[in-house]
């Protein structure tokens, strides 16, 4: 006796039906997928920008009072410094080699100075993040010295007189060059130089048996000279300098005084102005400043955290006065 086969209750035949994938691509494509889609209700909105303006209001005031308890003194030489007879020719003048570079300055410290203070020197319009400048080194040689041949981006100061240059390269070429000298009343105050420059920088970027060789011995001159008897590693404003700044105003660690400066101190300075920043319309400027737990004076994280603290509150209050005229 036959017994007509009925449809398969077998539930593996349910598991082998094709899925029609270009759907499931159209449903992504069309964003029909299913999704979680909260809806914001006034009072989480009015709550959330409260919180944010109750957190960021505080944040704000206590930054903003640590950059204020930052002393600085900030003195601009570059003109003062110059002869007046060269006032209409400052070139000439920077570029006079025969001509005397000493200028003195007068400081008058308007605050109490809590040790250490850091001296720094600012250059304005001064473009070290132009890209063919950025360029212009050797990594390589920097750490391993003549044994690098790898030299091809320090043109064109890559070489002088068919000899290789040590640091090559415009960065290390146009090296920054016044040196100052503070004196209170009739004592000299003592500039610690050391430990000026990244410690990374220092033990992993300058070779410690790297020596400069023939360098600043072309005719053209850029900027500051080079001991051939200490290593790189050791000379820190070449350190300094050769970390470029973005933005075409920017500060340099020259040094740190170890001792307070009381109010009312006079502070003489001898400097040595040999910068050429006069080509290009550039400003030098000697500044001294403290620092705080955030580092030196910069007002723009405290007013960045007040506005946005700020702005959410009174964002808060508009929707909730909203909120209360035309409810949901």
């Amino acid at each position: 006796m036959e017994i007509a086969s009925g449809p398969s209750t077998d539930s593996s035949a349910a598991r082998t039906i094709p899925i029609d994938s270009s759907s499931i691509l159209y449903e992504f494509k069309q964003q029909n997928l299913p999704a979680c889609k909260p809806v914001l209700k006034p009072s989480y909105v009015i709550t959330t920008f409260l919180l944010l303006g109750f957190i960021f209001l505080p944040i704000g005031l206590t930054t903003l009072c640590a950059s204020r308890t930052v002393v600085e003194i900030v003195d601009r030489y570059d003109s003062e410094c110059v002869p007046g007879a060269f006032r209409g020719n400052k070139v000439s003048f920077i570029k006079d080699s025969s001509l005397p570079k000493n200028c003195s300055r007068i400081l008058k410290v308007r605050k109490h100075m809590k040790a250490p203070i850091y001296i720094y020197y600012q250059l304005d319009n001064y473009y070290q993040n132009h890209r063919r400048y950025v360029k212009s080194k050797s990594d390589q040689q920097l750490l391993h010295g003549l044994n690098s041949s790898n030299t091809g981006s320090c043109e064109p100061e890559e070489s002088n007189n068919g000899l290789p240059v040590v640091p090559c390269g415009l960065i290390a070429w146009s090296l920054f060059n016044d040196t100052y000298t503070l004196i209170r009343g009739t004592k000299k105050l003592s500039i610690n130089r050391k430990n000026i420059a990244w410690k990374s920088d220092r033990d992993s970027k300058f070779g410690k048996q790297v020596y400069p060789h023939n360098f600043q011995n072309g005719t053209l001159i850029g900027g500051g000279k080079l001991d051939p008897n200490i290593p790189l590693s050791d000379q820190e404003d070449l350190i300094v300098w050769m970390r470029t700044a973005a933005f075409p105003s920017f500060r340099k660690l020259y040094g740190r005084i170890e001792e307070d400066l009381k109010a009312d101190d006079v502070i003489v300075v001898h400097l040595m102005n040999n910068y050429n920043t006069y080509s290009f319309g550039g400003k030098k400027k000697l500044v001294l400043s403290t620092s705080s737990w955030l580092g030196g004076r910069n007002d723009f994280l405290g007013v960045a955290y007040i506005s946005v603290g700020g702005s959410s509150i009174i964002l808060s209050i508009v929707f909730l006065l909203f909120h209360i005229k035309i409810p949901r």
